[in-house]
Order: structure tokens, then sequence, then C-alpha cells
């Protein structure tokens, strides 16, 4: 497995695991920053690390990522489908 590192440092093992990237990102740029930071900060992190995946790399966390928000775009439908059934309810 490959490893990156962050702007501040953190390495980052390239395994796959999108959840881990992310903490390493809200670690480098959200927590050490005292959530003092601005859009264009994690957009410059982003871009960081994604110049130094190759290109399976990014297929791999571009894979996960969509996966991972198609799941969560569906919980939120779900969720709203389902408070509009309680309200019917009611």
């Amino acid at each position: 497995m490959r490893t990156i590192r962050t702007t501040g440092g953190r390495e980052i093992t390239l395994d796959g695991d999108l959840l881990a990237l992310l903490e390493h990102l809200y670690q480098d740029v959200t927590a050490n920053r005292g959530l003092d930071r601005s859009f264009e900060d994690m957009m410059r992190e982003i871009g960081h690390v994604i110049d130094q995946m190759t290109p399976d790399d990014r297929r791999m966390y571009l894979l996960e990522s969509l996966f991972l928000n198609t799941v969560t775009y569906e919980n939120e439908r779900l969720g709203a489908y389902m408070k509009r059934l309680d309200a019917q309810r009611d």
C-alpha cells in the first residue's frame, strides 16, 4: 500500500478506506485549526491529496465516495418519506 501526506505532514495510507481519509482531512484542516477553516482551505487540502494519487487510487476513492454518497442519499430520502407517513397518521 502506498502512503501520501497532507500539507500538515499527516501520513495517509491509501488502502481504499474513505472514512479514514476523511478523518485525516478533518484532523488536518478542521480540528488543528480550531474549526477556523474555509471552504477554500478544505478544497486546497483535498486537491493536494488527489494530486499525490495515481489514476487507480483516484478511481478506487471515487467509487467508494459515490457508494457512500448514494447510501447517504437513499437514507435521507427514506427518512423524509417516513416523516411524511408519520405526519399523515397524525
